[in-house]
C-alpha cells in the first residue's frame, strides 16, 4: 500500500501563527502561538520545530497546503508567499485551503448542529463568514458582513447552528437568546487544515505556485457590502 503523502500546514489568516505536518489527515506534529500577528517572526522557526517533533526532514515533505483566506491581509500574504516559497524549493505541489470551510470542518466533531458558521473578524463590525452543511457544503456564501442589531434573526430558519470564530464575540450578545445556536470557541489553526489538505491532495487540486495568490475577499466586495 502506497504510504499517504506527507504535508506541511501553514495557517496565518488570522493573529494565529498555526504550523502543522500531517500524515494523510493524521495530524503528526503542531505548533502555534495566537499574538499580535508574529508570523514574520515566527513561521519559519514553527515549520523547523515541527519537523523535529516529528522527526522527518524537508526532503521527505509531498505537498504544502496554506490557509488562503479570507482573513488578514499581512497574515495571508506571509503565509501563502512563505508556502510557495517551500513548494517551489521542495519541488512539490502547492494547495490552497479556505481558511472558513476548515474551521467548519473543526465543528464536526464537536457539535451536532446542522449549520456551521465560522465568523473571523474583520474591522469594526465586520466579520468574513459563511455557512456550511455537515458536508461542508456552502450553504451562504463566503462574505463580509456588517453586523447590526438587525442580525438578531438572521439564523432562526436554520434547525440548529454552531458559530465560532473570534468574529462570532461581535454578535454572540445579538443571537444568544436563540436555542438553537451553540457558539464554541474554534479558532484557526494548522491542524484543522490536515483533512481538506489531504482530499484536495487526493483529487490532484494543486494550486499554480507560479500565480497563487490569497483568497482576500474584500477586493471583490468593495463597495458592495451587506448587512445582516
Amino acid at each position: 500500500m502506497e504510504e499517504a503523502p506527507l504535508i506541511l500546514l501553514l495557517e496565518t489568516a488570522t493573529t494565529v501563527c498555526s504550523v502543522g505536518l500531517a500524515r494523510g489527515s493524521n495530524l503528526l506534529a503542531l505548533k502555534e502561538l495566537d499574538g499580535a500577528y508574529s508570523h514574520a517572526e515566527n513561521l519559519h522557526l514553527f515549520v523547523e520545530a515541527v519537523l523535529q517533533q516529528a522527526d522527518v526532514t524537508y526532503k521527505e515533505i509531498t505537498a504544502v497546503a496554506v490557509s488562503k483566506g479570507p482573513g488578514s491581509y499581512t497574515g495571508l500574504r506571509i503565509g501563502v508567499s512563505a508556502a510557495k516559497g517551500f513548494a517551489f524549493s521542495l519541488n512539490v505541489p502547492l494547495l490552497l485551503i479556505d481558511t472558513l470551510q476548515a474551521m467548519a470542518g473543526s465543528l464536526l466533531m464537536e457539535t451536532d448542529s446542522h449549520f456551521l458558521v465560522p465568523m473571523i473578524d474583520a474591522r469594526r463590525m465586520e466579520v468574513y463568514t459563511a455557512v456550511y452543511d455537515r458536508q461542508l457544503n456552502a450553504v451562504e456564501p463566503v462574505q463580509a458582513l456588517i453586523l447590526g442589531n438587525e442580525n438578531a434573526n438572521r439564523y432562526q430558519h436554520y434547525e440548529s447552528v454552531a458559530l465560532c470564530g473570534d468574529g462570532m464575540e461581535k454578535c454572540q450578545s445579538l443571537l444568544s437568546t436563540h436555542p438553537q445556536i451553540t457558539f464554541l470557541n474554534n479558532r484557526p489553526s494548522a491542524k484543522w487544515l490536515a483533512p481538506l489538505a489531504y482530499t484536495a491532495f487526493q483529487k490532484n487540486q494543486f494550486a499554480d505556485t507560479a500565480y497563487a495568490e490569497p483568497y482576500y475577499l474584500k477586493e471583490f466586495v468593495a463597495g458592495v457590502k451587506k448587512s445582516f
